[in-house]
């Protein structure tokens, strides 16, 4: 539910709130089915999977209806990508800790999404950083390989195999993409403050004393 800074006048309570509160409070449901019987059980994988596609569906929801409505709020600008960082989290480290994703792919991925929300709360007071065609795939890919291996999929398709190479390579695409756009954030969060900086510095008393008159009526000031 990213965008413009919320206005005052749109009420706290509303849809899209809603919707990332339950997203919210869906990430400690989410990661007890997960290591319920440590992984083990089909029902619970598969209870785990459900939980958190919902949970997901969530993300693309309310920010639509946020957009759609007028319903963005400061409470929704923080809210949601700490919502979206703590189910990302947890199925990383819950995935970690069944021994089913190797750490360094949660250390890399967990340290851009912390790096980049805190790179977000640095720079607001400046502007916010609109999701970018690359961060909006990386999003995608990244909750498609998650559900990859959160799901028990071998179990159903029995052919652990060939689950294993999709589920690899797809998690593999989501790291590129994971470093990259971040990489792309720091770099455009970077600008947005240098412009904010810019912007707010004050003009130097007798600056404009110091420019030419016709520079002065263009209205070229430091």
């Amino acid at each position: 539910m990213t965008g413009p800074a919320g206005r005052p006048d749109v009420p706290v309570v509303n849809i899209a709130n809603a919707l990332t509160t339950l997203r919210l409070l869906l990430v400690p449901v989410f990661l007890y089915c997960l290591l319920t019987a440590d992984g083990g059980q089909v029902g619970w994988r598969a209870l785990a999977g459900a939980v958190f596609v919902v949970a997901s569906l969530t993300d693309r929801l309310d920010g639509h209806l946020a957009r759609r409505y007028g319903l963005v709020t400061r409470f929704g600008v923080v809210a949601d990508p700490i919502a979206d960082k703590a189910l990302t989290g947890a199925a990383l480290v819950g995935l970690s800790v069944l021994g089913e994703l190797p750490w360094w792919v949660t250390v890399v991925i967990g340290v851009r999404e912390l790096g980049v929300t805190l790179l977000r709360f640095w720079v607001m007071r400046h502007g916010i950083i609109p999701a970018s065609r690359g961060g909006k795939v990386k999003t995608l890919v990244q909750g498609v390989a998650l559900g990859l291996y959160v799901l028990p999929l071998q179990a159903v398709f029995g052919s652990p195999a060939l689950v294993a190479d999709v589920r690899w390579w797809a998690m593999a695409c989501a790291v590129v993409l994971t470093v990259v756009t971040g990489l792309d954030y720091v770099v455009r969060a970077w600008r947005l403050r240098s412009r904010g900086l810019a912007a707010d510095r004050p003009v130097r008393p007798g600056a404009l004393a110091d420019l030419p008159d016709a520079a002065v009526r263009r209205g070229r000031t430091p």
